[in-house]
């Protein structure tokens, strides 16, 4: 399924699959003819409840995400090991306190699976996502995100449409005041996104009072 020009989603099927939770994610091998393998991690965009689905944006100079988001189709093969991870995740069935999300672009990946399980499990527990993306064309997700019942806030970094009644600026600190929840709702906050993103919002957040036990994050790209 194509998200966006540069993001598509892959729905995998894998025999013995084990199950996953939400925001795990997956080691994908890829070995050439000549025997050169690449080997990338992706997370798992689907709900526990669902088979494995990678959401895979394309990156121009990269060795796997090209293929999976250009080339593969149905019926190719390649190596899955996974799922992996029990930091990162959130349980509908444990949760009581509300849902904080703040993604950078395709960041929201773990997050979309955090809230398809809230969806299939019925849950009921607060949630809200904070979307950061250049454009609205970049935004992966974006009529399914129309459609859960899930405070969605989108700011658009880089070009805004005509009309447009969102934030139009990076993620800072006097953001993050307006459009997450107060510390004192004590919120499981999730932070996914390049590394420079994760570590401002994660800084801001702690700065605004949140506790930095509460705040997980999983970041991608350059130190």
């Amino acid at each position: 399924m194509t998200e966006t020009p540069h993001v598509r989603t892959l729905v995998l099927d894998v025999p013995g699959w084990p199950g996953h939770r939400a925001g795990q994610h997956v080691d994908v091998r890829l070995t050439a003819e000549d025997g050169y393998q690449a080997e990338r991690s992706y997370s798992l965009a689907s709900a526990p409840a669902d088979g494995p689905a990678l959401t895979v944006e394309r990156l121009d100079d990269g060795e796997v995400s090209p293929y999976l988001v250009d080339e593969v189709v149905p019926g190719d093969k390649f190596e899955l090991r996974g799922p992996i991870g029990g930091y990162f995740v959130w349980d509908a069935e444990e949760a009581a306190q509300p849902l904080m999300l703040v993604a950078g672009g395709s960041g929201i990946v773990p997050l979309m699976a955090m809230l398809r399980h809230r969806a299939a499990s019925g849950s009921k527990v607060p949630a809200r996502l904070l979307y950061s993306s250049r454009s609205l064309g970049d935004v992966i997700y974006r009529a399914e995100l129309e459609q859960l019942d899930v405070d969605v806030v989108h700011t658009l970094t880089r070009e805004q449409p005509p009309g447009w009644t969102g934030y139009g600026r990076r993620v800072d600190v006097d953001l993050l005041r307006e459009a997450c929840f107060a510390p004192s709702d004590d919120p499981r906050v999730f932070v996914c996104g390049p590394t420079s993103f994760v570590e401002a919002v994660a800084d801001g957040l702690v700065s605004l009072g949140h506790r930095p036990g509460r705040i997980r994050t999983e970041r991608f790209g350059g130190a």
